[in-house]
């Protein structure tokens, strides 16, 4: 369903003091930038996936429980988790959706989650966890943010402003949209048919505002381009 203009929703930039309802750390490549660390440190609902929960003790976090299959997890670490582990057999859906789901059993009506190491290491992982942010937002109704060591991915749906920086690069990936257009952009948006048509456009000012009428994808990198 398309928004109209009282129903726009805003996208900030997100920094170190960004704050999340949950998070979940996954099994990728561990973040060293300051914004998913302090996303990490300062979350006080964290769950892990499986793996990523002997990696958070590891770093000095304690998470709220551990979700997944448990076949990456030490016996030692099992132990020191005790009730905290959920072990879920079922091979259907990967570690990211069993934690996800584990949040909205356990906190309702939660609108945002952030994902941290979701990326990294095998690209089929990679790739699968970023587009399970649409399958999220559609199936859970969630904002998912999926933030990396260079940026951050956002799901929305409809006309919204996402906060941007002079020459941040902001990329738009089509879902399900038929129609796309947007402001303050290098390029001007449009319908784009394939992933890699809405990719390394750049923000000219303090706002892009895209209007569309399905599900998109933005990505919005951290550091400004280096010319």
């Amino acid at each position: 369903m398309e928004k109209d203009d009282e129903a726009m929703s805003h996208y900030p930039l997100l920094s170190t003091d960004s704050r999340f309802p949950a998070v979940i750390l996954a099994d990728g490549d561990y973040p060293t930038h300051s914004v998913p660390l302090s996303v990490l440190s300062s979350s006080s609902y964290l769950i892990c996936c499986d793996g990523a929960g002997a990696k958070a003790i590891s770093h000095g976090l304690s998470p709220i429980a551990v979700v997944g299959d448990g076949d990456a997890l030490p016996i030692s670490v099992r132990d020191k988790l005790g009730d905290r582990l959920h072990i879920v057999t079922e091979q259907k859906f990967n570690d990211l959706t069993k934690a996800t789901r584990y949040v909205m059993e356990q906190l309702g009506g939660v609108s945002s989650i952030a994902y941290i190491a979701a990326t990294g290491k095998r690209e089929d992982h990679t790739l699968a966890n970023i587009s399970l942010m649409a399958y999220y937002e559609r199936t859970f109704g969630l904002s998912p943010v999926m933030i990396t060591d260079y940026g951050y991915f956002a799901v929305a749906r409809g006309r919204n402003s996402f906060g941007t920086f002079p020459g941040q690069q902001v990329s738009i990936f089509n879902i399900s949209c038929k129609r796309i257009s947007g402001e303050g952009f290098r390029w001007q948006p449009y319908t784009y048919t394939m992933f890699w048509e809405g990719t390394l456009n750049e923000a000219t000012g303090n706002i892009v505002t895209i209007d569309a009428d399905g599900v998109y994808m933005v990505y919005r990198t951290f550091d400004k381009k280096n010319v």
